[in-house]
This record gives C-alpha cells, sequence and structure tokens, in this order.
C-alpha cells in the first residue's frame, strides 16, 4: 500500500522535502494524526480538560517504565495498556469523588510521572528512553502507519457514534442523565479514544509538548468561529496545516518535528487572537 502512496506523493508533490522515504511516512502520519488531534481537542477545550489530557502524557510515560520493568513487552503496548487504565481511573474517580476535577486529576498526575521516573531511573537507564520527552515522527515505520490508518478510522466511527451525546452532557450533564444518557459510559468513551491518540503518538510527538497538539489548534478555532460545525472544521484544518507547515520546517530548519509543529499551532492561536480582537474591538 505504502509504495502506491510513494508513487502518488512523487507524482502529484513532486518537493525536494518529500524526496525520502522516511519524509513520505512522516508526512502520511501527519494527514492520518492532525486531524485526531483537531476533532478531539475541540472536546477538550470545550469541557475546559487541558489538564486531563495532559495528565494522559504523564500516565504514558509511566506505561513504558511499567514496560521496561516487566521486560519482554513492548514499549507501545504498555503505553496504551496503560494509557487507557490510567485514564479510566480518573474518569471513574472524578465521578465518584467529591473531590475537586483538578485535584484528582493533579493527585494521578503528579503519581504516575513519579513512578515513571522512578522506575526508569534504576540502574541509570533514564537516557535510553530520553527521546520519548522530545519524540522523532521522522522515525516512523510503515508498520507503525497501518497501525495508525486503523486507530484513524477506529476514532472517526467512535466520534460519529458518540459525538452527540457528549455534547450534550458538555452542555448539561443534569440534563443528559435525565434523559437516561450514561454520561460516566459516554465519558469513559471519550476518555479513552484519547488516551490512545496521546499513548501512540508520543513516540512521534514527545511528552512535553504532546497537550500543546489538543489544546491549540482547538484554541486557535474557539477563537473565530460561531458555531459547532465551524468549531470542528476549523479545528481540523489548523491542527493539519500547522502539522504539514511544521514538518516542512523542521525539514529545513534541522529542528525537532513535534516542537516545530507546536509553534506553528501556537502562532496561528496569536493570529486568532488578534483577529478575534480587531473583530470584537
Amino acid at each position: 500500500m505504502l509504495e502506491s502512496w510513494y508513487g502518488m506523493v512523487d507524482f502529484f508533490l513532486p518537493f525536494s522535502w518529500l524526496g525520502h522515504s522516511f519524509m513520505k511516512n512522516a508526512f502520511l502520519a501527519v494527514l492520518l494524526v492532525t486531524p485526531l488531534f483537531g476533532l478531539l481537542g475541540t472536546m477538550v477545550v470545550s469541557n475546559r480538560m487541558a489538564f486531563f489530557s495532559d495528565s494522559l502524557g504523564h500516565g504514558a510515560f509511566t506505561g513504558i517504565a511499567i514496560g521496561v520493568l516487566l521486560g519482554g513487552i513492548k514499549p507501545l503496548v504498555a503505553i496504551v495498556t496503560f494509557s487507557i487504565f490510567f485514564a479510566i481511573l480518573i474518569t471513574v474517580i472524578k465521578n465518584k469523588s467529591r473531590l475537586s476535577t483538578d485535584t484528582i486529576i493533579g493527585v494521578f498526575s503528579s503519581t504516575a510521572i513519579a513512578l515513571g521516573l522512578m522506575i526508569m531511573s534504576r540502574g541509570g537507564s533514564f537516557a535510553k528512553f530520553s527521546s520519548y520527552l522530545i519524540g522523532d515522527l521522522l522515525s516512523i515505520t510503515p508498520s507503525e502507519i497501518g497501525m495508525l490508518i486503523g486507530v484513524f478510522i477506529g476514532v472517526i466511527l467512535l466520534w460519529l457514534t458518540i459525538f452527540n451525546q457528549l455534547l450534550v452532557i458538555s452542555i448539561h450533564s443534569s440534563l443528559a442523565a435525565s434523559r437516561g444518557m450514561n454520561t460516566v459510559a459516554m465519558e469513559i468513551c471519550f476518555a479513552v479514544a484519547l488516551a490512545v491518540i496521546v499513548a501512540i503518538s508520543i513516540q512521534w510527538v514527545g511528552l512535553l509538548i504532546i497537550n500543546s497538539m489538543l489544546v491549540l489548534p482547538a484554541a486557535a478555532a474557539r477563537n473565530i468561529t460561531v458555531n459547532v460545525r465551524q468549531y470542528h472544521l476549523v479545528s481540523v484544518l489548523v491542527a493539519v496545516f500547522s502539522g504539514v507547515t511544521g514538518l516542512v520546517l523542521s525539514y529545513y530548519w534541522n529542528t525537532a518535528t513535534g516542537a516545530t509543529i507546536v509553534l506553528v499551532a501556537a502562532i496561528l492561536v496569536f493570529l486568532s487572537f488578534a483577529f478575534r480582537s480587531r473583530v470584537t474591538g
């Protein structure tokens, strides 16, 4: 399948930066993962879940550490498994505890990152996994792209299935519950989808900036849109534009791809602030 992709890129996009197979792979990965960040990020920003999505990165880091500790487990399997468990645990406890949401998330987030650092630092082995802090999109393999395609399809189908209910819950959770919606189950579904995207992307984007990929495109879109349809569309477009532009710039500037993508998205957020201020002023 990738051979067909390579042929299409060479024919329709004969640019020098796409002259290498690893750049073609990274370009396809950007086209697959950034729309998901843009889509899920709309709910993250609307529901003020930026702290929660950031904690998922810490949970993913602990998943790496647990995989190392147990041995024989592929890092990605450990990351995804623990991230899902972490997301479900936070969501369930958040709905049962009297503590504020940010306090609960803070407790779990700090515990996860401390546990991960403690395990990874045993025997001075932490340096081997420091790449997860920064990420390396250019290292993505064909098999990982195949996995991304599956995740892309799965998340889109899930979003089409549960979005209306999530929207009602985000507007008025009590009203949603009175209409027979299982609000906790819907929140868990969304949290799991979020956890999977964060978990599989952290090795390419990096723990330090993974949350920015969820928050920035949606924040930019929130500033310049007036309805839900526009909000989703613009968020996805900003995410994809930031991804492609950041990939190209990182190639010519020889900089970290994930960080460059986030910087482009941040610039778009500031531009959207300026546009909103000018219109409302």
